[in-house]
C-alpha cells in the first residue's frame, strides 16, 4: 500500500503541471543563483575556496528536499479525509509517501549538481561513502518532523501556518547559504543541537572537500533524528484512532 501511495503522490504532485518535474530542478537552481548574486557581488562570504554556486547547491538540494517533503506531509492527513473517516488502515502511509516521493525531486535535482561538478571539475572521492549514511540521517530526521507535524495539524489547523515560517527560520538558522566556520566559536556547541547543521556541512565536506563529516555535529544529528522519529512515531500512534472523529 506505501508503495501504490508513493506513486500516487509523485503523479499528483505533477498532475497538470506545465513543467512537471523541471520544478525539482527550477526550485533549488533558482534560490542558488538569487544567492550566488547576493554573496557574491553585495555581501562576500568567505567559502574557503569554493566557488559559491557549487557551495550554496550543495546544500540547496538537500535542504529543498527537506522543506518540500515536510511541506507536502504535514496536510497530507487533512487533505484525505475522505480515506481516513471510511477505510481502516496504518494512517502514517499518507505523511511517509510524501517523504519517500520527495526522492524523486531530489534525484531530479541531482542532475544540475552533477552538471555543477563537472563545470568546477570536482572529482568524486572516497568520501563520498559518507553520503547514503549522511542522507539516511536526513531521511530519519524528515519523518520524525513529519509524523508529528501531520498528527499535530489535525488537532491544530494552525500548523499549516507555522510550517512554512518554521521552515524559513530553520533556513537561516542551518549553514546553507553561509559556511559552518561562520559560527561564532562560543555558539557552536549549542548551533549542533540543529541536526541539519551537521547534516548540510557534511554533505560539504564530503562531497567538495574531500574530508570526512565533524564526528560531533554527525553523532549528534543522529541521536536527534532517532529521538524525534521514536517520539514522532509513538505520539503518532497514541492519537491515530482520534483521526477520523476530528477530521
Amino acid at each position: 500500500m506505501l508503495g501504490l501511495w508513493i506513486l500516487r503522490e509523485i503523479k499528483i504532485r505533477y498532475k497538470q503541471s506545465v513543467l512537471g518535474g523541471a520544478w525539482a530542478i527550477l526550485q533549488p537552481l533558482s534560490l542558488m543563483l538569487i544567492f550566488t548574486l547576493v554573496f557574491s557581488f553585495f555581501v562576500r562570504i568567505d567559502t574557503g575556496g569554493l566557488p559559491y554556486p557549487i557551495f550554496a547547491y550543495t546544500a540547496l538540494l538537500p535542504w529543498t528536499t527537506f522543506a518540500t517533503a515536510i511541506s507536502f506531509g504535514v496536510p497530507s492527513l487533512v487533505q484525505n479525509m475522505n480515506l481516513i473517516t471510511k477505510i481502516n488502515f496504518p494512517r502514517e502511509i499518507l505523511p511517509i509517501a510524501c517523504v519517500c516521493a520527495g526522492l524523486v525531486d531530489l534525484a531530479l535535482g541531482f542532475v544540475v549538481f552533477a552538471v555543477l561538478l563537472a563545470v568546477y571539475h570536482i572529482p568524486p572521492t572516497l568520501t563520498w561513502l559518507w553520503v547514503p549514511l549522511i542522507f539516511l540521517i536526513q531521511l530519519v530526521l524528515t519523518l520524525g518532523v513529519t509524523l508529528f507535524a501531520a498528527a499535530v495539524n489535525v488537532f491544530y489547523r494552525d500548523v499549516r501556518f507555522i510550517v512554512p515560517l518554521a521552515l524559513q527560520l530553520w533556513l537561516y538558522a542551518t549553514p546553507v547559504i553561509y559556511p559552518l566556520n561562520a559560527v561564532p566559536a562560543w555558539m557552536r556547541p549549542w548551533y549542533a543541537l540543529n541536526p541539519m547543521a551537521g547534516i548540510i556541512d557534511g554533505y560539504r565536506r564530503t562531497l567538495l572537500l574531500a574530508q570526512p563529516p565533524s564526528a560531533a555535529y554527525l553523532v549528534t544529528a543522529l541521536a536527534v533524528a532517532l529521538v524525534l522519529v521514536v517520539l514522532a512515531y509513538a505520539y503518532f500512534k497514541r492519537v491515530e484512532w482520534q483521526f477520523a472523529d476530528l477530521i
